[in-house]
């Protein structure tokens, strides 16, 4: 099988000849402190330069090809602002102004948004997402190989559709303080702000699909939980977001997409029930966290009807090689079962030693991927130590 075909079918519980190898990336620190410990310079993330880590570590693609920029178009400038040493104050392309460190990169601090109010709203945001905007689509040339790739049912790896997102986007333009107070002091103006979101969206998509392209799903990121739960509560979530996603699910499984995957970090568990009503079936990348999300009990409390990609605590993977060979057999059922490829469960941060990952790597192929028909791997893989 191909990386289409595979994921393609272990989607939808159908026969395969293994599971897909995937991962969800690496901090760019951790490629960093691995070229310390032996891996090659060359090796890159996030850009071509080089080796890319897709190829030297022989992962499977769960998501390729051409889109559409359904999110604000034009961007923002983005700018230095100012130095602080260790650290750098940066207006960031959605408007944000964010002090971020220069190294060892967390989540940068928000010191300053352009959306404040209604009139910021109109000003600055509300025309950027004008789904009539030509520079959304691909142009010329690359708008005739968008469209061959997005019809080509031979292709060898899957092609999805983006479609951005409806609260974390807003959440992120005005900052999590102000969008709450948002909700309860002007409840319109919210409403007003997803609903444009969600018409660009629907809007920018229902061209792409109108292309005859043939996609084997459409992707989604909302980051709107944390340990406790979620930062929109599921009355407001039911009422204002619901109807968008119902809306979009429709749309798509209209045009045989029948996959749909959220990425949203946290915990979820109050909003998973609300996220499959409205037709979004795939949670990612299933945080484990300290609130203790596990998909082999998701799959036990919903079935089939739950699709999951992610579910290994990236921590464990800067413990000991018995633990990593623990988690993988663990996991190990509910992989065989399908719907659910198993990958760390957010960016594999750089406390994980480079031999404890390619060890995870070596256990990963032969219990999940079996041996068969493996990619072939660059990366030269260390005893069990």
């Amino acid at each position: 099988m191909n990386e289409r075909e595979r994921f393609v079918a272990t989607m939808h519980y159908q026969e395969r000849d293994r599971c897909p190898i995937c991962d969800f990336g690496f901090w760019t620190e951790t490629i960093v402190e691995w070229q310390k410990q032996g891996l090659p310079a060359e090796v890159a993330y996030d850009h071509y330069d080089g080796i890319h880590t897709d190829e030297f570590f022989g992962m499977d693609r769960y998501s390729g090809g051409p889109t559409a920029n359904v999110g604000l178009c034009p961007a923002f400038e983005f700018r230095k602002i100012e130095d602080r040493g260790d650290h750098e104050v940066v207006q960031q392309e959605n408007g944000v102004r964010v002090l971020r460190k220069k190294y060892m990169s967390s989540i940068p601090h928000h010191e300053g948004h352009v959306l404040v109010d209604r009139e910021s709203w109109k000003k600055h945001y509300k025309w950027r997402l004008d789904p009539g905007n030509p520079d959304r689509m691909p142009k010329g040339e690359k708008w005739d190989e968008a469209v061959r790739i997005w019809r080509d049912e031979k292709r060898e790896y899957p092609v999805n559709l983006w479609a951005g997102s409806l609260f974390g986007w807003v959440r992120d333009w005005m900052g999590m303080e102000n969008v709450a107070y948002v909700v309860y002091d002007d409840p319109a103006w919210f409403e007003e702000m997803v609903t444009t979101l969600a018409d660009c969206t629907m809007s920018v998509l229902e061209k792409v699909l109108a292309t005859g392209g043939k996609f084997d799903g459409c992707s989604m990121w909302e980051d709107m939980c944390y340990n406790a739960g979620p930062l929109l509560g599921p009355a407001h979530f039911k009422r204002y977001l619901v109807p968008h996603y119902r809306r979009l699910t429709e749309l798509l499984r209209k045009h045989g997409v029948d996959v749909v995957w959220l990425d949203c970090d946290g915990n979820i568990e109050q909003l998973m029930p609300l996220w499959l009503d409205a037709g979004v079936n795939c949670m990612f990348p299933v945080e484990i966290g300290t609130w203790g999300a596990e998909a082999i009990r998701y799959r036990r409390q919903y079935g089939k009807e739950l699709l999951m990609m992610g579910g290994v605590d990236k921590h464990i993977l800067a413990r000991t090689k018995r633990e990593i060979e623990r988690e993988v057999n663990r996991l190990a059922p509910l992989v065989e079962e399908g719907g659910f490829i198993p990958l760390p469960d957010h960016r594999v941060p750089p406390d994980v030693p480079y031999e404890n990952y390619l060890f995870y790597l070596e256990m990963a192929r032969k219990v999940w991927g079996k041996g068969v028909n493996l990619k072939p791997m660059k990366a030269a893989v260390k005893g069990r130590g």
